[in-house]
């Protein structure tokens, strides 16, 4: 028997599910492989590659009460660990109580014609081209009194699904992204940057470094600030870190049950209602260009909390566009099947990617020479939530706050706490830039695939001063 370290992952879905004695079974088997590059003080430290596979078993029994489910998932799972975990699947199964959310099984359709194929893989090979241009950029950063800090990740992973039902489905999603950070020689001045890719073919690093060496300029000169409220340019990145967590408290039976800010005064849900002046689209799709993201459901879990549930009985159905948001109005909540019954909204899964667009055009630049007097803030990092009912969170500025007057960058600015919920600052955005695929700073490692435009949020609440570069 070929052990699960040295076969292909469809045949150990295969073989899990003909071991399987439950009443319905699904297996998903990741593949996962990384190559990275990390450098300091303009020169590369570290550069690796990993390869790791992890086997998920939901197995569900039908008993007196409704359908319960058991989940076990391993990594390096050999072949013979594989009986023991489908068994501990179902044993967890019969151990439990019947799930509320139990559905019958995402329906059947032609099978992935590459799921026997082996799984796709990254190496060193991804960097050929970025590392030699990474290197001359080090050299252009040295001579201008620069020092550069970063690394570059790319990850692809091959997912197989299949059930006791007769799916048979596989997903490969390549990630990249590269974080950038310039430093000053004393380190009192720094600027950050991180964009997303799929091959790094399209990342240049020179373009990088001389964006943040315009910044460092710009820090040349320090204005201090008190806390207060400022008119605010907000870059793609700083719109993601915000918009990622709005979407994942978005949730239609925590809305419905009346627990978050989508749930409307007296009872149910807030769609249909309008929520920002400006034209604001927002949607998932997983066949959205530059971001595209898984086309059917994958649940490793249930869950049932303030994030957007899923359910281990929705895994294989089709994902497909959904607006959350057009013209400003909300009108999509995130469901699963249970829960689009529960609260009567329609079906609408939650997806890997999300897309807002508000009309605009241009770039944070066009915004900066529109402003009288402002504040361009180019990241914001450690975000948390005070309350949920307001959504309202805190988090820091960090890596640049410029100063804008009449049109141009006059200096940097301190750093700030900032407190607002992202749900009144997309209702109080009264401009946007075009949209641009783009990576959270503080939620790209778990939500990579965005697209959104700059904004101008007027009155966005610093509420204190912040230490720090």
């Amino acid at each position: 028997m070929t052990s699960f370290r040295t076969g292909t992952p469809h045949e150990i879905v295969e073989r899990a599910l003909e071991l399987s004695r439950a009443d319905g079974t699904v297996v998903i088997a990741d593949e996962e492989s990384t190559a990275n590059l990390r450098w300091a003080g303009n020169a590369l430290t570290t550069n690796g590659v990993t390869r790791g596979r992890r086997l998920t078993v939901i197995a569900t029994v039908d008993g007196a009460h409704g359908t319960a489910s058991g989940v076990v998932s391993r990594s390096a799972v050999t072949a013979e660990e594989l009986r023991p975990l489908v068994l501990a699947a179902e044993e967890a199964a019969r151990q439990s109580p019947a799930a509320e959310d139990a559905q019958p099984p995402a329906g059947v359709r032609p099978a992935d014609a590459r799921f026997t194929e082996p799984p796709a893989v990254t190496s060193p090979e991804v960097f050929a081209d970025f590392a030699p241009a990474l290197g001359e950029t080090f050299a252009r950063a040295r001579a201008g009194g620069r020092e550069l800090f970063g690394f570059a990740h790319h990850q692809v992973v091959s997912t197989y699904l299949g059930t006791s039902a007769g799916l048979r489905l596989r997903h490969d999603q390549r990630t990249g992204h590269v974080e950038l950070n310039a430093k000053s020689p004393d380190r009192g001045r720094s600027a950050y940057v991180t964009v997303p890719t799929d091959d790094f073919s399209d990342v240049d690093p020179a373009a990088l470094d001389a964006g943040l060496a315009v910044r460092l300029r710009w820090a040349e000169r320090r204005v201090d600030l008190p806390a207060g409220r400022y008119e605010t340019l907000l870059p793609p990145s700083s719109v993601a870190d915000l918009v990622i967590y709005q979407h994942w408290m978005s949730d239609a039976r925590n809305a419905h049950e009346g627990r978050t800010v989508f749930s409307r005064a007296g009872g149910g849900t807030r769609v249909g209602e309008r929520l920002a002046a400006l034209p604001l689209n927002l949607w998932s799709d997983p066949a959205a260009p530059g971001v595209e993201g898984f086309p059917f459901l994958v649940a490793r879990s249930s869950t049932d909390s303030l994030t957007p549930a899923v359910s281990v009985f929705d895994n294989g159905l089709p994902l497909s566009r959904t607006d959350w948001i057009t013209e400003g109005v909300l009108r999509r909540l995130p469901t699963t099947r249970h829960t689009a019954g529960l609260t009567g909204l329609p079906q609408a899964p939650f997806s890997d990617n999300l897309l807002l667009d508000a009309g605009g055009t241009g770039t944070v630049s066009d915004l900066v020479a529109r402003t009288e007097r402002g504040l361009l803030i180019t990241s914001l990092w450690y975000i948390r939530e005070v309350d949920p009912r307001p959504l309202l969170l805190t988090g820091l500025t960090r890596d640049g706050v410029y100063l804008v007057e009449k049109g141009e960058v006059t200096g940097v600015v301190n750093n700030f706490r900032f407190n607002e919920s992202p749900v009144d600052a997309l209702g109080r955005a009264t401009e946007a830039g075009a949209t641009d695929r783009c990576r959270s700073r503080e939620w790209g490692e778990y939500f990579p695939r965005t697209a959104m435009p700059a904004l101008r949020v007027p009155e966005f609440h610093m509420s204190s001063v912040s230490p720090g570069v």
